[in-house]
């Protein structure tokens, strides 16, 4: 039976960035986790480490520590629309946003077969509201929140495939073409009850 991390390697786990996967710590650190298969050393300099799928599952199975007890770490979240808290923008936000998008296409490049970042990895495909909605935001659109019309991104009980929705048919067209862009197939659909047109987004594999 393969023995857990150890506190000081679920720490290291954990302040792994949240896009990318890359991981800060000791050689002897680093070295123990890839030995335990939940991080690779990239092969190019400056040889950086970051969590393999593996690792992935680990971070995600640490709980966080109650949102009353511990101050605002400033995390990158991007925003899926709907938030109770108002979209944040801004300068600031704006630098952010394409920071993570930057991050990402850096992921793409490490982790996808032939180094195409042109299509989505295979951490977007295990977070695909998150990946989704980071490729809308990135790409300039807003997202709703408080009264602020906008894109919602949100989880389907298909396989690898998201729903958004836009506020009128403009809105919707233009994050399809986004998504498309971003390496996505996005088709409209409507919803047989509420009659509402809405995207159907999966990452393309080719």
């Amino acid at each position: 039976m393969t023995r857990p991390p150890s506190a000081a390697q679920r720490r290291v786990i954990e302040a792994a960035d949240p896009v990318t996967g890359r991981l800060r710590g000791t050689p002897a650190q680093l070295a123990a986790l890839v030995k335990r298969g939940l991080a690779f050393r990239h092969p190019r300099p400056p040889h950086d480490h970051f969590l393999t799928p593996a690792g992935h599952r680990v971070r995600e199975a640490i709980p966080e520590p109650p949102a009353d007890s511990t101050p605002d770490t400033g995390v990158f979240t991007a925003r899926v629309g709907g938030e109770e808290e108002p979209p944040v923008s801004g300068p600031a936000r704006l630098r952010e946003v394409r920071g993570a998008w930057q991050g990402l296409l850096e992921l793409r490049r490490m982790t996808n077969p032939d180094g195409a970042v042109d299509r989505p990895c295979g951490w977007e495909r295990t977070h695909l509201v998150r990946a989704a909605a980071l490729a809308l935001e990135a790409a300039g659109h807003r997202p709703a929140g408080g009264d602020t019309d906008g894109y919602r991104v949100r989880a389907t009980p298909q396989p690898e495939a998201v729903a958004v929705y836009a506020p009128h048919s403009a809105a919707l067209a233009a994050c399809a073409a986004t998504l498309q862009e971003a390496g996505w197939q996005a088709g409209e659909y409507t919803e047989p009850r509420t009659r509402a047109r809405f995207l159907l987004a999966s990452p393309r594999r080719v």
